[in-house]
């Protein structure tokens, strides 16, 4: 199992591919990902449940699921999608995860991804939450506290409630029962980067959200996002993204 660093939770990103016979080993990654078969068979495991779907169907994945696909014979579409292109789903279903990823997305919906492709963010937007919204429908949640038994997934689920207040070594140490030491190195082993590295990547993408889509001032989005300081975050936001909040917000 690996973190997939090629699907980044910025605040625009949005990537649809098709392909045949693929397969592709256990990993996760920080967004959205919905999968439909087009043709023949492919073999989908999420977090230790194995779906088998055949042409027409599909299933959406939350963000940190592990998963992994199997295919000899087959045609799918994936569409991965970041957090804050839906960010009201998002936000309302964070900390859960579904009891049954497969989605009764019509052909129609897959279509429409594909047409999206090259269309504005607004269009985009607009399909992917046509998408979540059929989803949700029939979706039925489980907390992620409890649907992953595993320390990673203990470690995702406290990142997404306390991200905006003390969301340190020591909060997780105590939320979790775990040595602080230990679970430091074994973040580090399984992700490859740093729990607090993880931790202000997840913050600064929030923050991105506020900045495009609130009118807020670039300190509250900062307070909001979970960092104590406006210097601090000017600081790691363009060491990230290359330009200052402000800067960002102008962009459009």
């Amino acid at each position: 199992m690996f973190y997939q660093f090629a699907h980044p939770a910025g605040p625009d990103y949005w990537r649809i591919e098709t392909g045949e016979n693929f397969s592709f080993p256990p990993h996760l990654h920080a967004c959205f990902e919905f999968l439909t078969v087009q043709a023949g068979e492919m073999t989908v495991t999420v977090d230790g449940r194995e779906y088998v779907l055949s042409e027409g169907q599909s299933l959406l994945l939350f963000p940190h699921q592990i998963h992994a696909l199997t295919s000899t014979q087959s045609r799918h579409t994936l569409c991965i999608f970041s957090p804050q292109l839906v960010h009201a789903f998002a936000k309302r279903t964070a900390g859960l995860l579904p009891r049954d990823n497969r989605c009764d997305a019509s052909h129609e919906i897959a279509a429409a991804l594909q047409s999206a492709d090259h269309r504005s963010l607004l269009m985009k937007k607009g399909v992917l939450y046509t998408l979540c919204g059929l989803f949700d429908d029939t979706a039925q949640y489980t907390p992620r506290s409890e649907a992953g038994d595993t320390l990673l997934h203990k470690i995702f689920a406290f990142v997404e409630t306390a991200f905006a207040e003390d969301c340190s070594l020591g909060a997780l140490a105590a939320a979790t029962g775990y040595d602080y030491a230990y679970l430091s190195r074994s973040f580090r082993r399984l992700v490859g980067i740093s729990f607090n590295t993880y931790v202000n990547h997840y913050r600064l993408s929030h923050a991105c959200y506020l900045l495009k889509n609130t009118g807020q001032s670039v300190l509250q989005c900062a307070l909001d996002s979970g960092y104590a300081s406006l210097r601090s975050f000017n600081r790691n936001f363009k060491e990230q993204f290359g330009v200052s909040p402000s800067e960002y917000r102008k962009q459009g």
